[in-house]
């Protein structure tokens, strides 16, 4: 070991299935791709290629050759699959993601409205192709769902089939979980962990307070998405007690 320090918390090695890393690709160039991925590959547990991104990335299937060379998992933005949705070309969707060879499929609802019902349908149809997450919370600021709903709205997804649950944030961290401020609903966020299991919901928290936030409150294998690229290396350290905003944090709980 380079580093010998002591009271370092238990990090998950990967592959894990708690403890994720979510990174949000929303263009990057094969060649930052490969520059990124020769760093932080290491850290990174799957990439969303953000909203409908995909669909006018040059080079696509060069694109997602490199991230399967490093064997890491992709898939295509939750907006993406409600695009085809509202267009009514779901099987089209199917055959994308078969044709590209993307085996992780994100089902959402945050642009339009899908009966609950419905879309735990949809989540049951494609979990016979692949690993599907779920998206719980809506985009629209002025939506606001009762912390009872989402509780129910994640266990009926995780039955459907869904792998992981993901809370609405978007790419800015100020909407469903999070006031337009980016603070944190902390109440929500605590009644929803009453109901659902911690290690089967993936944060989105691209900001560092809302980073902070989770980890100070599940330790250091919290699941976290929505990640820029650059700040991969900077959330690792931070989870593991080596960035000022956490560095006491493990000191405490051992000495």
């Amino acid at each position: 070991m380079s580093f010998p320090l002591s009271q370092l918390p238990d990090r998950n090695a990967k592959p894990r299935n708690n403890g994720l890393t979510m990174v949000m690709d929303k263009g990057l160039s094969i060649q930052d791709l490969k520059n990124f991925l020769s760093i932080a590959s290491p850290h990174v547990d799957m990439v969303k290629l953000g909203f409908g991104t995909a669909v006018v990335t040059p080079n696509l299937r060069e694109k997602l050759e490199v991230y399967r060379s490093y064997e890491m998992p992709i898939y295509f933005g939750g907006t993406l699959f409600e695009a085809f949705l509202i267009r009514n070309q779901f099987d089209d969707y199917i055959n994308v993601c078969r044709d590209f060879g993307v085996s992780y499929m994100e089902v959402s609802d945050g642009s339009i409205t899908i009966p609950h019902s419905e879309k735990c349908g949809y989540i049951e149809k494609l979990t016979k192709y692949g690993v599907v997450l779920s998206e719980v919370g809506s985009k629209d600021a002025t939506h606001i769902m009762p912390p009872y709903r989402w509780i129910e709205y994640m266990k009926a997804e995780l039955e459907a089939g869904s792998s992981y649950v993901i809370a609405e944030a978007r790419e800015a961290g100020n909407v469903g979980i999070y006031r337009g401020t980016g603070e944190v609903r902390e109440g929500l966020v605590q009644e929803i962990l009453t109901q659902i299991p911690g290690e089967r919901i993936i944060w989105e928290a691209p900001q560092k307070a809302q980073q902070l936030y989770f980890l100070q409150l599940l330790g250091c294998n919290a699941n976290l998405g929505n990640i820029a690229p650059n700040e991969v290396i900077a959330l690792e350290a931070m989870r593991i007690g080596l960035r000022g905003d956490t560095f006491m944090l493990y000191l405490e709980k051992t000495n």
